[in-house]
């Protein structure tokens, strides 16, 4: 299994990147230091737009012309998905509990929500209510999760404070997983632009998009 090829590597426009997603030709970031989600244009890589967030940002996805944001709320760190309008801010009366109260990363597959959990190993499809109608087992815990074209692809590690991690695609249809590519570093969130996959390393505050290696 080869490792990941960079395209490139950025300097983050906030300390410590967490959640990414893809939209349009732009790329929207939340900081976990910051606790802002930020629009960012890759080409000329500025910020556009930003609002802070009701609670650290730790997952973003995309649907439709909004975004679904998971945030850590309270002193607790209840795991709530919240609704983001782009130009607009934060839905304050949309609060979705994360079933368990559990849950960083989210994706979109064009019909369901779906949240993984890091510890569980697992990804849980949700209905329009929030609740659980299908789980995805990953073979590591999971650290982003994006979707495209049938597979869920996550990034993956069995020990979050090495720099064993790995680009993991399962597939949607049979719930098969199978690690793809290594990833040398400890990586945060992934996202598809359509040609690459963009993830950040959190700890050395910069943001990397990397080769697809596969082609399905």
């Amino acid at each position: 299994m080869n490792p990941i090829n960079e395209l490139s590597r950025l300097n983050s426009l906030a300390p410590l990147p967490q959640g990414l997603a893809w939209q349009d030709g732009t790329l929207w970031m939340g900081s976990m230091d910051t606790k802002i989600v930020y629009l960012i244009d890759p080409s000329s890589w500025t910020i556009q737009w930003l609002v802070q967030a009701p609670g650290t940002p730790f997952g973003i996805t995309v649907i439709g012309d909004e975004l679904r944001v998971l945030c850590g709320e309270t002193e607790e760190d209840n795991r709530y998905i919240r609704r983001l309008m782009p130009g607009r801010g934060f839905d304050s009366a949309f609060k979705q509990p994360c079933p368990e109260d559990t849950g960083s990363q989210l994706g979109f597959d064009g019909q369901q929500l779906h949240v993984s959990q890091w510890y569980n190993k697992r990804v849980l499809a949700l209905n329009k209510e929030g609740g659980v109608e299908k789980i995805y087992n990953s073979p590591h815990g999971i650290a982003g999760q994006c979707i495209v074209d049938g597979s869920i692809y996550l990034i993956t590690t069995d020990a979050e404070e090495t720099t064993e991690y790995f680009l993991t695609r399962i597939d949607q249809a049979t719930g098969q997983a199978e690690d793809i590519a290594t990833v040398p570093f400890q990586a945060r969130a992934l996202a598809f632009d359509g040609e690459a996959f963009w993830t950040n390393h959190r700890d050395a505050n910069q943001t990397v998009r990397f080769a697809k290696p596969d082609h399905k």
